[in-house]
């Protein structure tokens, strides 16, 4: 089968183009023909072995994985004699964060991983598109800061793959949501539900004088320090990126009442019965696909790069 294989840690050019075997599935697994995948600042982070943690995790010298890619959406081509939630020809999406594999055109996965049947009024490139981000989003939103109608969110990084879904997430929950962004894309966090707008190239949304009973980066710019003026008095900082600073707040703040720092490892904790809570959001409109660029497989290295520049708006869908 054709793959994007990586063979060592670096720049976007270690990804190459080539050849790999065509995985078999065990009894318990779907073999899924790949019809579209997601790159991600995560991806970069695992191609480069940058955080350091990345390499402990997932090999010192090399990539565990030859072939990367964590969201996926395509069609169940076979099924192990043990699969029973699924049958040849179902459309799928969701993710394979332990395995990786989705920058290939087979990939293979145990029925009990992050795995849901695509709704039907989505393309493959939308449901990808959505499960890199929503994922993420909705523990966060949900399941740490069990956000609750009437409460005021403020989401940094409002623009990308993270903040657009957590926008349409905090809108059906009946939160207040305040967006910060940049002037270029106002109207785009406005069509998908931000009622107020901070523009950071012309104001630190730091000192604004509304206190949030959330404050979200979804793209780990800020830190509990500078947000915490922002908070009521029981609010909670959600921070997607694991830092030092993140880290000691948290164990800081945990120690009493008031005040939270929070941070989950999302990408490792999905379950199916989230991938099908937001199939049904899908399915109701709830939740829409914001699809910045598409590249083909072999033009991954350049989606890579794109995304690197950290000017993506929502999604990068490769197709396959």
């Amino acid at each position: 089968m054709k793959a994007m294989l990586c063979t060592g840690y670096g720049s976007p050019d270690v990804l190459q183009f080539g050849e790999a075997s065509k995985p078999t599935p065990k009894a318990n697994e779907l073999l899924i023909k790949v019809q579209a995948a997601s790159v991600t600042p995560s991806d970069c982070a695992f191609r480069k072995g940058d955080p350091f943690v990345v390499k402990l995790m997932y090999g010192l010298r090399k990539p565990k994985f030859a072939i990367l890619g964590v969201e996926f959406a395509g069609t169940v081509e076979a099924i192990g004699p043990a699969v029973q939630r699924f049958k040849v020809g179902d459309q799928v999406f969701g993710m394979s964060p332990k395995t990786f594999g989705s920058y290939g055109e087979y990939l293979c996965l145990a029925e009990d991983q992050p795995i849901a049947k695509q709704p039907s009024n989505v393309s493959a490139a939308e449901a990808v598109a959505i499960c890199d981000g929503s994922t993420t989003a909705l523990l966060f939103l949900r399941d740490v800061a069990k956000l609750q109608a009437g409460q005021h969110i403020l989401i940094n990084g409002a623009s990308g793959a993270v903040g657009i879904y957590a926008i349409q997430l905090a809108k059906y929950y009946g939160a207040t949501v305040t967006a910060v962004c940049s002037a270029a894309n106002r109207e785009l966090v406005k069509q998908y539900g931000a009622d107020h707008v901070i523009d950071y190239t012309s104001s630190d949304f730091t000192q604004s004088q509304q206190r949030y009973a959330v404050v979200f980066d979804a793209i780990g710019k800020s830190t509990y320090g500078h947000c915490k003026r922002l908070l009521t008095a029981n609010g909670i900082y959600l921070m997607t990126v694991p830092t030092l600073s993140i880290v000691l707040n948290m164990a800081w703040t945990s120690l009493g009442k008031g005040k939270k720092a929070k941070f989950a490892a999302t990408g490792l904790n999905q379950k199916p019965a989230n991938l099908n809570f937001l199939a049904e959001l899908i399915t109701a409109g709830t939740l829409k696909a914001v699809i910045d660029r598409r590249y083909c497989l072999a033009d991954l290295a350049e989606a890579h790069r794109y995304v690197e520049t950290g000017r993506k708006k929502g999604n990068v869908v490769i197709e396959i």
